[in-house]
């Protein structure tokens, strides 16, 4: 008796193993949703309810990990050292902000001004968004650099 009830639950992990494996569903991440809260995208008939604790775990969670390093990619899309560099970044970082709801960061390293967008965990994200911006700027390219914390 043993051995029948080994083999029917051998067989039942098996055929729920095998159903897990057929799903061809792949995760990906909409780039239209960076930088959004989920919860202003739900329709207004949609309601969430979740404990206190939940909350504040996650809000102390990100207020204690704010300061801590990661490295991740960037995408560069202006670096430049003429003499008009300085109003050309800074007119390219205004222009991103209006345009895309992601981290633009602007910054100079003697002799260059740099402008850069995201933080970006995963190479595969920052082509996401690469690909979006590279019609407007030809010379973008993406780097590994130390990223900001997501919040």
């Amino acid at each position: 008796m043993k051995r029948i009830l080994l083999i029917l639950a051998l067989l039942a992990g098996s055929s729920l193993a095998l159903c897990a494996q057929d799903s061809t569903a792949v995760a990906a991440m909409d780039s239209t949703l960076i930088g959004k809260s989920i919860f202003s995208l739900m329709g207004p008939n949609i309601q969430v309810t979740q404990s206190k604790t939940v909350s504040s775990a996650l809000t102390s969670h990100i207020r204690n990990n704010a300061s801590r390093n990661l490295t991740g990619y960037r995408i560069r899309v202006f670096y430049d050292s003429g003499s008009t560099a300085r109003t050309r970044s800074e007119a390219i970082e205004r222009a991103l902000r209006a345009q895309y709801s992601v981290g633009v960061y602007r910054s100079f390293e003697s002799p260059n001004y740099k402008v850069s967008v995201g933080d970006f965990r995963t190479k595969d994200e920052a082509l996401r968004i690469y690909n979006l911006l590279k019609g407007s700027y030809p010379t973008a390219y993406i780097i590994k650099e130390t990223i900001n914390y997501p919040r």
